[in-house]
């Protein structure tokens, strides 16, 4: 209801909501906001990281998201504003499109702020809004419904609500506002939020005939969190001196560092002199090798110090490494190069990484999905969430439309067919006009 003494007036304070929070004091019961959607934080990027660097003392603790979007940066501003539970808790609603939703990898400021939101148990529900809904936009857009004060029924969980067909088409568009959601679709909406049944069903038109369909699905908040864990597999070289190989030496910056000075006037003249006397030994000693090809890197170190003890060069470790990188190249019948204390090596092109549902173990997974078909592969155990310090970095996002994806067979071969000849006719009796045009 208006205050009829227009006092609300006074509540409307001037300034940038995510760097001059002019309500910093106060609390509310209910908080409702449309942020500009995919605008930048560029203008409020000090005062903004600042406050993140309070951590919990600020409104942005949890995490940042890209420069390039600030919608996330507005929800964690209204949670900032809500009541403590202690003291009846607060609801709010924020609509915003589809990127907070999954943009940003695990350990990303976007995944961050999501996992504070989910595993603080604060999401109660994301509502699919019907696209062209906007005057300046026709994208999808999503209603978060996030509380402190959920009902015992709803803890832990999360409610996902597909209203894309709650429209209807407006008589005259207003830029790219085509439709819009009639009084009893939202109050039916407001229903299933209520109603909170999983597999909850509505009639949808759907290629002009109506189909009964699922609009509302409810999931534990774990569903959405993943572990990120990177899986390596072991460096196979061979080796080998051919004229090939040892021409890509002149390439290798270890080589080429030898002929270089940063001394001037005559101590850089003879730091050159004694570098190029270097490089032209290296060469020598590079095609004096043996020409065969050496499938274990172990072997081949072994001809390298031999040969270069037989002529009283020393190695230094940027020019061996040099060597061995303008000599090698990746065989997967090699051996597996092994570091110092006898570890398999891995190979960085052969890197991949892999998401494990919270709800599974990384070893379970990786036995099931990643051994069978890799037997050498490993997971590196050294990348760990940085909160929890288990194996995986911990990330969180949620693919709407996967939750509510369903199967459409395709057409029948035989009705593509006859489409594809009934083309093919349109097409010789349009070529026969035309040529009988030109012709006459």
């Amino acid at each position: 209801m208006k205050d009829p003494t227009g006092r609300d007036a006074d509540n409307i304070a001037f300034g940038s909501t995510l760097s001059n929070d002019r309500h910093a004091d106060k609390s509310f019961d209910y908080l409702i906001a449309n942020p500009p959607y995919g605008k930048d934080w560029k203008r409020d990027e000090a005062a903004v990281r600042a406050e993140h660097e309070r951590g919990a003392a600020g409104r942005f603790g949890p995490g940042l998201p890209r420069i390039s979007d600030g919608q996330l940066l507005f929800l964690l501003h209204m949670l900032a504003h809500a009541k403590e539970a202690k003291d009846g808790g607060s609801r709010v609603a924020i609509i915003m499109n589809g990127s907070p939703l999954f943009t940003g990898d695990a350990g990303s400021g976007e995944s961050e702020i999501r996992r504070y939101i989910l595993e603080n148990d604060l999401l109660e529900a994301l509502i699919a809004l019907p696209e062209q809904l906007f005057y300046n936009t026709g994208i999808a857009t999503y209603v978060w419904v996030v509380s402190n004060r959920k009902t015992p029924a709803r803890k832990g969980k999360v409610q996902l609500i597909d209203a894309t067909s709650f429209w209807v088409q407006m008589r005259r568009s207003l830029g790219d506002k085509r439709r819009e959601i009639p009084v009893e679709r939202a109050r039916d909406i407001l229903k299933i939020l209520r109603d909170f049944k999983d597999g909850d069903t509505r009639l949808v038109k759907k290629d002009g005939a109506g189909e009964e369909t699922v609009v509302s699905r409810i999931y534990p908040t774990t569903q959405f969190g993943f572990r990120k864990i990177t899986v390596e597999r072991p460096l196979r070289l061979n080796f080998q001196a051919s004229p090939e190989r040892v021409a890509r030496l002149e390439d290798e910056k270890g080589f080429q560092a030898l002929a270089q000075s940063k001394k001037k006037g005559p101590a850089a003249e003879k730091e050159l002199a004694e570098g190029w006397a270097a490089q032209k030994a290296v060469r020598q000693l590079v095609r004096s090798l043996t020409s065969t090809l050496f499938k274990d890197r172990e072997a081949f170190e072994g001809v390298l110090d031999n040969s270069a003890k037989s002529t009283g060069l020393k190695l230094s470790a940027p020019v061996r490494k040099a060597i061995l990188t303008a000599l090698c190249e990746r065989d997967e019948t090699g051996a597996i190069c092994r570091d110092k204390d006898g570890y398999p090596e891995p190979d960085p092109e052969l890197r991949d990484t892999e998401s494990v549902a919270l709800a599974e173990t990384v070893e379970a997974f990786f036995n099931r999905e990643v051994r069978p078909h890799v037997p050498d592969a490993w997971i590196d155990t050294s990348r760990r969430d940085p909160k929890d310090g288990e194996v995986g970095v911990v990330g969180y996002e949620i693919n709407f439309n996967r939750y509510f994806y369903r199967y459409k067979p395709p057409r029948p071969l035989e009705e593509i067919e006859a489409d594809i000849r009934s083309i093919e006719i349109d097409i010789v009796r349009l070529l026969g006009e035309i040529t009988g045009s030109l012709a006459g």
